[in-house]
């Protein structure tokens, strides 16, 4: 609808919501508009923003790898960042690969995967029966979706066959999730955000069980903080993965990567491929003490 079929504009909007603390209020203002069917349907998705719902909640998609994902109330809304997830992933993956999306949320992570790699199958499981409802919205057609806590769920006989494993597991600190903003904190799942005291319990878990699950050469792929990469990558290289860190300065977005190796313990290592463009290896240093920044915005 246009601004001019509602009694309120776009910048009576987006003075409402910069008064209630969005910082795009402008560009809000006009995704509003642009999905509101009628004034009264205005006023109310103006509404629920202003009282913190997460826009991509109050318009009911979200936006990732150029697909529009959707998402409602009780599902986690997938950050821009992990975008960077899904491209190294892409580059991992060899043709027609058998993929594995573990804590799916709203399923956009094998969705954007299945539009860049064309996966042989695809299967995604997350223990939240709301995140599986959407999931199983947003990848009909594309894959299986599995309710259970991580690999518990999944069929046996990927056993050893799955070549690109995701894992968007939650890393913000227990002590931290308060800490979040009002969109994450109140309107998203606590299961979908919180790791544990350090923030790296489900990492470690999924660490510990992914070399039975991988094919020779298959990849775990996981996000983490930037504070938190040496020892989640020393969590990924405690199973008999070979692990390496990768960055994304402009995303802001800290992946690691676990390779289950192709050789014998003892004979030749094949290489790990080379990084995306846009990616960075750094050096593994000791991991500071300082709490990692949550995964939101």
């Amino acid at each position: 609808m246009s601004s001019s079929a509602s009694p309120l504009t776009a910048s009576s909007i987006a003075a409402r919501l910069r008064a209630a603390g969005c910082v795009f209020a402008e560009d809000e203002a006009a995704l509003l508009i642009s999905a509101a069917a009628d004034p009264g349907g205005l006023a109310a998705m103006v509404g629920h923003r202003a009282d913190g719902l997460p826009l991509e909640h109050v318009l009911g998609w979200a936006e990732f790898c150029g697909l529009r994902i959707a998402v409602g109330p009780g599902v986690f809304v997938p950050r821009r960042r992990t975008e960077f997830l899904v491209r190294q992933a892409a580059a991992a993956a060899p043709v027609r690969p058998v993929v594995v999306d573990l804590c799916c949320g709203s399923g956009a992570l094998g969705a954007a995967l299945a539009s860049l790699a064309d996966p042989a199958e695809l299967h995604a499981a997350d223990v939240d029966p709301a995140a599986v409802r959407w999931a199983r919205r947003n990848l009909s057609g594309l894959g299986q979706v599995h309710e259970g806590d991580l690999f518990t769920p999944l069929p046996r006989s990927l056993r050893g066959r799955v070549d690109v494993l995701l894992a968007n597991v939650p890393y913000v600190p227990s002590d931290d999730v308060g800490l979040l903003p009002v969109e994450a904190r109140v309107h998203e799942p606590r299961v979908a955000l919180d790791g544990g005291g350090d923030g790296l319990d489900v990492l470690r878990r999924v660490a510990a069980e992914a070399p039975g699950w991988l094919a020779p050469g298959g990849s775990l792929l996981v996000e983490t903080s930037e504070r938190q990469a040496a020892r989640a990558e020393e969590a990924v290289g405690a199973h008999g993965l070979e692990p390496r860190v990768v960055v994304c300065d402009e995303l802001y977005a800290t992946v690691v990567i676990g390779t289950r190796p192709c050789t014998p313990t003892g004979a030749p290592a094949v290489p790990a491929p080379s990084p995306v463009p846009g990616a960075s290896t750094p050096p593994t240093v000791p991991a500071p003490s300082v709490a990692p920044a949550p995964p939101g915005g």
